[in-house]
């Protein structure tokens, strides 16, 4: 008897408690997944809606957010004393950096960009150019897929070599839990020290709805690793293999399309036609050298063919 008052005066005490953590979970309107984003409960039945800075574009923050609209936040969101970061002098594969794109109504990237300027290009479905630059007469008659993604990475040096073994399943696991990809998307992990490569394989056919796209998932990792996570509240990017720290001090990304890219003479830095010149006087001079030679060792020939039979004239007949 003495024990039955008890569990309601329980009951009472925690009431508070309880009502405080359901008001605070309701008022946790954020996008986990995508801190470039600007979220209200505007939604249907006051639902949080969270929307990307830019384009206003609503996003499903249950999983990443497509590459198009990220960088179009990202050319939007304001500046905090902190420059954007340019691609390496070495990443030849993204050749113009950062842009800001034109996005369709599923958030991708369209196959024609101007960046709003009269100059324009056509892109893979990564956003990366595979053409020369036009005006605005330039035809795109498609979004080419980009089907494969090879991810080159360099870690700092270290007191040993990494287990390949231990290397590859820590990728994948943080590919499959943090950026969500199905783990038949990722295709091989490389490891020679200091080098690491990751490989993404995904064509058309491969994706059903829902999957996240490889090119998402390479550019959430690639932000990630350059100390700009893009997920709200995951804290500081801490990758480890068996509690060894894995630090990347250079990351470059290549892409492969299911089409050629149809680059003209024009794309070649000015480096290498250099280059080319150099190597095209080289062949000339290799050619005038020989030529020059060729006709002094014909004449020294002629000439001794001469003397030769200027003295058997002279020779006495028997």
């Amino acid at each position: 008897m003495a024990r039955g008052p008890g569990l309601p005066l329980l009951l009472l005490l925690l009431l508070p408690a309880t009502l405080t953590l359901l008001a605070a979970a309701q008022d946790d309107c954020t996008c986990h997944t995508n801190k470039m984003t600007v979220c209200n409960r505007d939604g249907p039945g006051g639902l949080c809606q969270c929307r990307a800075i830019g384009s206003g574009f609503a996003v499903n923050c249950s999983t990443l957010t497509s590459k198009c609209l990220l960088l179009k936040a990202r050319m939007s969101a304001p500046k905090n004393g902190r420059g954007l970061v340019r691609p390496s002098e070495h990443a030849i594969t993204d050749n113009d950096g950062l842009y800001d794109p034109d996005c369709d109504h599923e958030g991708r990237f369209k196959a024609r960009q101007c960046n709003q300027t009269s100059e324009c290009w056509c892109v893979n479905s990564v956003g990366v150019r595979r053409t020369d630059k036009g005006d605005q007469h330039l035809r795109c008659d498609e979004l080419v897929r980009t089907y494969h993604i090879l991810i080159d990475l360099r870690h700092r040096p270290a007191s040993r070599a990494f287990n390949h073994s231990d290397l590859d399943a820590e990728l994948r696991r943080l590919f499959r839990e943090r950026y969500r990809l199905h783990p038949k998307f990722v295709a091989a992990v490389h490891y020679e020290q200091p080098t690491i490569q990751i490989e993404l394989l995904q064509n058309a056919s491969q994706k059903a709805p829902g999957d996240v796209d490889i090119a998402d998932a390479a550019y959430y990792f690639e932000r990630d690793v350059k100390g700009e996570s893009l997920f709200q509240g995951h804290g500081a990017f801490d990758l480890r293999v068996r509690g060894e720290p894995l630090q990347v001090e250079r990351t470059l990304i290549y892409y492969l399309d299911e089409k050629p890219p149809q680059f003209s003479m024009k794309r070649l830095t000015a480096g290498l036609i250099a280059v080319i010149v150099v190597v095209v006087l080289a062949v000339i001079a290799g050619v005038v050298v020989l030529v020059v030679t060729n006709k002094r060792k014909s004449g020294k020939y002629k000439k001794v063919e001469i003397k030769e039979l200027g003295e058997l004239r002279k020779e006495p007949s028997l």
